[in-house]
């Protein structure tokens, strides 16, 4: 019998050595853990907003590319950030990745205390339909 759950992990991300994959595929419905700004190559958190953000975008590719989705995929973001002023950085690379106003993900801010040095997270939920059963 074949699991109908499979653990999507990206090499050099991981929660800290927590038993939590980086996102779980069940069918065709994605559903990730916290997407950090973790720079996949150290293996650190990135320390300015920025960069951060750039990772986050960046590691969100590497999560959908490793479940065989893009980012069209996407139905829904939501970022849990420290500090309101960081969704201008999200902004920016918001439009980047989805520059369709027409076909745009739904998206959610939420302030929230992260630990040291994460300043945000994003959560993702998409649907990769060549996954489903």
């Amino acid at each position: 019998m074949t699991a109908r759950r499979r653990s999507i992990e990206v090499p050099g991300l991981h929660h800290g050595g927590a038993p939590i994959p980086q996102a779980s595929l069940v069918g065709s419905l994605l559903v990730s853990s916290g997407i950090s700004g973790m720079d996949p190559e150290t293996g650190e958190i990135a320390l300015d907003a920025a960069r951060q953000v750039e990772l986050v975008f960046a590691n969100m590719r590497a999560l959908l590319t490793a479940a065989g989705g893009t980012l069209d995929d996407v139905a829904k973001c939501t970022f849990f950030v420290r500090d309101r002023a960081i969704r201008s950085e999200i902004d920016s690379h918001w439009i980047l990745a989805f520059p369709s106003p027409e076909s745009r993900p739904a998206r959610h801010t939420l302030v929230q205390q992260l630990s040291d040095p994460v300043l945000l997270q994003c959560e993702i939920t998409a649907n990769i339909e060549r996954h489903a059963e």
